[in-house]
């Protein structure tokens, strides 16, 4: 069975644009022209991903986010003419898997679908530790001693990464590419925006990490 991806997007042209490359990929397209619509369709569809326009009419790009995680974990891909960093992270600190600006190529939008849904289609039933970390991958819960924290997918993403292998250095492009799949040229600030996220809620001080360790000019570390 086909994928089926959700493009909220009020531009006609980009979603015709969009369809076009995405249904000679195979995958199975639902359309909305506002944010509402969109809300509408995925819990009537409940699509695979999701592909969201900042500026819509009757709800923004970042309030469907919002909308979206608090019943789906399906990811999302923020589209949106702005390129400012607040922005970006905005859109990644209400659970957004992804960030593109407009003007965009809509092979690079493609190769990224692509590399969410692989990612997204990957299934585990192993439990995961690290001293008083246990990361669920079947529930996709993570529990610090014994206290659940929530975790968007793609800070779920990059901790079983880390989890995995504790005490491996990962530079910033093989996390990205670890969790999404593809690195494109610009998505440093978008792995330090996640990091910096996941620091907030496992570290008893983030400013003085004792979980996610920067290992200068390298990466970073799950300290064992």
């Amino acid at each position: 069975m086909s994928a089926v991806i959700l493009i909220a997007e009020d531009d006609a042209d980009i979603r015709g644009l969009l369809r076009l490359y995405l249904e000679g990929e195979g995958y199975r397209v639902l359309e909305a022209d506002n944010g509402a619509r969109a809300l509408e369709l995925a819990r009537e569809e409940t699509p695979d991903m999701a592909i969201l326009d900042v500026m819509m009419p009757q709800m923004n790009g970042f309030e469907l986010t919002r909308a979206l995680r608090k019943f789906s974990e399906v990811p999302i891909l923020i589209l949106s003419a702005k390129s400012q960093d607040n922005d970006k992270i905005l859109g990644l600190n209400l659970g957004a898997d992804d960030y593109i600006a407009k003007p965009f190529n809509p092979v690079e939008i493609v190769a990224r679908v692509k590399a969410q849904l692989r990612r997204a289609a990957r299934t585990a039933g192993d439990t995961l530790t690290v001293r008083d970390l246990t990361l669920d991958t079947a529930s996709f819960q993570l529990t610090k001693g014994g206290q659940t924290i929530l975790l968007t997918p793609m800070e779920y993403k990059i901790l079983a990464l880390f989890m995995r292998s504790p005490g491996r250095i990962f530079t910033k492009i093989q996390l990205y590419e670890g969790a999404i799949g593809t690195y494109f040229e610009g998505d440093d600030n978008t792995m330090m925006v996640h990091i910096s996220k996941l620091r907030e809620k496992i570290e008893d001080d983030p400013k003085n990490p004792r979980y996610i360790i920067t290992v200068r000019g390298l990466g970073y570390k799950l300290e064992k």
